[in-house]
């Protein structure tokens, strides 16, 4: 194989198996080439990664020898799109009765989650997460696109039990916003003991269904190492149960009869 052939399939390799630790004789038997030329590749590849800012190659020491990719977003990169994304959230029309935003479009949208994901998975590379968890429905989609970056699997938690998950564990929480009690339920086999949990959503008021996520991972003796969501109300009226969380965007000031909303970047921006 011609080295350009070997660095496109390489490079793919990377993208789609993050933070997976691979030796250097792997890929000498995959292409058939001396670890030398192997090792040239990956300077290659790791020099465009980060010029890119898409992350870099990590080497792994050992006998094998070895290394992962671990993705990243640099941060003027993310900066740009949290702007886009806030320009697009501002659009009048989104305005719901109740003073709610209508964002099914962009949760529904496979590229604009996607960079949600990155933006988010970036954010947390750096940490030992074994799994993503969220609640039905719409959160769903943000969390499949973290896990995809992270390379871990995705827990769902429901606020009815399903006969084809087995027997699970159901707490009652209160509602941030409603204060309302509801349940949530998540099945035994979902977490192992002691797992490190990142939890997204795609929007918090208060925090009310978040400390019910934390709530419940208690019940498993879990770790909650993150907390993410795509946009949190900036409402001066409620008090935030929630903290040491990343949001994206912050929704302020939506004005029903003015049709007008302020959106600003999120907590993330800081923390880059």
């Amino acid at each position: 194989m011609k080295r350009s052939d070997r660095l496109v399939s390489l490079t793919n390799y990377f993208l789609e198996n993050p933070k997976q630790h691979t030796s250097l004789p792997y890929f000498a038997d995959l292409y058939e080439a001396a670890k030398s030329s192997i090792s040239e590749d990956l300077v290659i590849i790791d020099r465009v990664l980060q010029q890119e800012g898409l992350g870099h190659l990590q080497s792994v020491a050992g006998a094998a020898g070895g290394v992962k990719y671990i993705p990243d977003f640099s941060k003027g990169k993310s900066n740009l799109f949290i702007d886009e994304l806030c320009h697009t959230l501002e659009d009048p029309s989104r305005i719901l009765p109740g003073g709610y935003l209508y964002m099914s479009d962009i949760l529904g949208d496979p590229k604009m989650v996607k960079q949600i994901g990155r933006v988010l998975a970036a954010a947390f590379s750096s940490l030992e997460i074994d799994v993503v968890m969220t609640v039905a429905t719409k959160g769903i989609p943000l969390a499949y696109a973290v896990a995809s970056f992270l390379d871990v699997p995705v827990v769902i938690v429901r606020r009815d039990p399903k006969v084809t998950e087995g027997s699970s564990v159901s707490i009652n929480y209160v509602s941030g916003s409603s204060r309302k009690i509801q349940t949530m339920v998540l099945p035994k086999r979902s977490l192992q003991d002691g797992a490190n949990v990142c939890i997204v959503d795609d929007f918090m008021k208060a925090g009310g269904t978040i400390t019910g996520m934390t709530s419940l991972l208690e019940e498993f003796n879990a770790n909650v190492k993150a907390i993410g969501v795509l946009a949190e109300a900036d409402d001066e009226e409620d008090e935030r149960v929630v903290e040491n969380y990343i949001s994206l965007v912050k929704i302020k000031n939506v004005d029903m009869k003015q049709k007008q909303i302020q959106v600003l970047p999120g907590t993330i921006v800081n923390s880059n």
